[in-house]
C-alpha cells in the first residue's frame, strides 16, 4: 500500500454531557481529568431550549481531545471497556467513528468513588490519511479526492487489525 493511504488515528475526543452545571457538572470534570490525566474543557450550550432549561452559553458538559501517543493507549483501553466489539453504525462513512461506555467502572484502571457516582462517557476517534491537511490549511484550501476519504469498510478493517477489535454484522449488533 501507498503511503498516502495509510490511515492513523487523529485524534481521540472523550466527551461527558451532564445536561446542567454544579455538583454534576464537576464531578464530571473530575472523572474525565482521572481517566485521562489530561485538563478537561467545558462545553457550553449553542442553543436556548426552555423546556430542559438551558440558557445559551450554560455550562452542559466537559470534553478532552488525545492526540498521538495517548490516544492510542486511551483508545486500546476503551476498547476493552465495551469488549472490543463495535457496531456497524458507529461508523459515518467518512473515517470517523464513535462509542459509548456505560459506566466509567468498566474502563480498565478505574475504581468506583462514591463522590462522583455512576457515569458513562463517550469516545469519538476521527481517522486520517496524510495529505488531509489541504482541505484545512488557510492559503488556497483544496477539496479532498473521493479515492483518499477512508470509507466505512476501510475505517472497520484498520481497528479490527490494528486494535484487535470485531466489529459485529448488522444482525449481531441487534
Amino acid at each position: 500500500m501507498a503511503s498516502m493511504k495509510d490511515i492513523r488515528v487523529d485524534k481521540v475526543v472523550v466527551n461527558i454531557g451532564t445536561g446542567k452545571a454544579g455538583e454534576p457538572l464537576d464531578n464530571a470534570v473530575t472523572l474525565i481529568e482521572r481517566l485521562t490525566g489530561k485538563k478537561a474543557v467545558r462545553t457550553i450550550s449553542r442553543t436556548r431550549n426552555p423546556t430542559w432549561g438551558l440558557r445559551k452559553g450554560l455550562p452542559i458538559g466537559t470534553k478532552v481531545t488525545l492526540r498521538g501517543k495517548e490516544a492510542l493507549a486511551f483508545l486500546k483501553k476503551a476498547f476493552e471497556a465495551v469488549g472490543n466489539k463495535l457496531n456497524p453504525s458507529s461508523f459515518d462513512g467518512r473515517g470517523n467513528f464513535a462509542f459509548g461506555v456505560g459506566e466509567y467502572i468498566d474502563f480498565p484502571g478505574a475504581k468506583y468513588d462514591p463522590k462522583i457516582g455512576m457515569l458513562g462517557f463517550d469516545v469519538c476517534v476521527a481517522l486520517r490519511r496524510p495529505g488531509y491537511r489541504v482541505s484545512k490549511r488557510k492559503i488556497s484550501p483544496s477539496k479532498i479526492g473521493k479515492d483518499h476519504i477512508i470509507t466505512d469498510a476501510e475505517a472497520q478493517e484498520f481497528v479490527s487489525k490494528a486494535f484487535g477489535v470485531k466489529v459485529l454484522t448488522s444482525a449481531e449488533a441487534e
